[in-house]
């Protein structure tokens, strides 16, 4: 499974310059968060969702919407309240005044990105409404089947902390995010530059720094070299193996899906294209369970009582199954 760096490079190229340019003018504008940043991208490169979790105010939002800024896409923003209907986010037909025809006005999901703030405060039928965009990626409206954007990705923000007034995403909303991101707060240095950005900027650091978007055609490019990242057939194995594992794990409700099992491969992908490698390795396999499988495992209650939360008991899983020989 060895490969010279320089082929890796080369079959990497709109990655690589993809991933370079990012970290270079994201971090114009975000101080610290490369975690963050590396599993945004990640998510767009395999064209996934990302359910992105943390306390407000370590640039969520910010994140997001300078990515938007940085691919060149399309971008909107819902607010998320326990009275937002399906209409609010789909949009709604409306009759032509003085005629008895019907015109479609779009809503927000008729973006490329689209950022939920706080979608766990948005009611069930709303949270409802979204399904059919994440998966199938259209909206169903007057028994007519409207495309959404080829890139439409959904950023959905949540509060871990503050659970009055949110309704619980459903396990088949969590199973349509790519990625569960857990976002933690800076480092004393990065908070440092982050007073010292804002007082320079003003406090409008967004709008003071001019992003310098991609080159058109890149992004489609680099998703492609994603998709066509080698995985040796023992890997396939070791992916299964891990799925597996958790869906027999003595402290699992529930376990991994065959669709978690086809998203870790995904994510592993981007995240041998982030080391700059075009072939998988074990390592990768490993950095992609904790985001793609946190979300979707159900722990048993008693567990839960003893401090077992889905991160621990990934590490466990991962320690169990036996890595294959390179």
């Amino acid at each position: 499974m060895s490969q010279e760096p320089n082929e890796s490079t080369q079959r990497l190229q709109a990655t690589s310059q993809l991933i370079a340019h990012a970290r270079t003018e994201l971090g114009r504008v975000i101080s610290g968060q490369s975690a963050l940043i590396e599993e945004v991208l990640m998510a767009v490169l395999c064209q996934g969702h990302a359910l992105v979790e943390g306390v407000p105010g370590i640039a969520k939002t910010l994140t997001v919407k300078a990515l938007g800024r940085l691919l060149g896409l399309g971008f909107q923003r819902v607010q998320a309240t326990p009275d937002l209907m399906p209409a609010d986010i789909l949009g709604t037909s409306i009759l032509r005044p003085g005629t008895d025809a019907f015109t479609f006005h779009a809503g927000p999901v008729f973006t490329d990105l689209l950022l939920v703030d706080e979608i766990n405060r948005m009611p069930p039928r709303t949270q409802a409404a979204l399904l059919e965009c994440m998966e199938e990626r259209q909206v169903t409206t007057d028994a007519q089947r409207r495309p959404l954007p080829a890139w439409f990705t959904v950023f959905a923000t949540q509060n871990p902390v503050d659970f009055e007034g949110t309704y619980p995403l459903p396990e088949a909303q969590l199973d349509r995010f790519l990625m569960k991101i857990r976002v933690a707060y800076p480092s004393e240095a990065d908070e440092l530059e982050i007073l010292q950005r804002h007082h320079a900027s003003g406090g409008a650091l967004l709008e003071s720094v001019a992003i310098t978007p991609i080159s058109e055609g890149l992004l489609t490019a680099a998703c492609a070299e994603v998709r066509a990242i080698r995985i040796e057939p023992e890997l396939y194995g070791y992916i299964l193996a891990l799925a597996r594992r958790t869906r027999e794990w003595p402290t699992l409700l529930l376990g991994a899906s065959p669709r978690a099992a086809l998203s870790v491969m995904l994510v592993a992908q981007a995240a041998a294209a982030f080391d700059g490698r075009d072939y998988l390795v074990p390592d990768d396999v490993k950095r992609a369970v904790p985001p793609v499988l946190r979300h979707r495992l159900i722990l048993k209650p008693e567990a839960e009582l003893e401090g077992f939360d889905a991160d621990r008991v990934l590490a466990d899983v991962i320690a169990a199954v036996p890595v294959p020989r390179q």
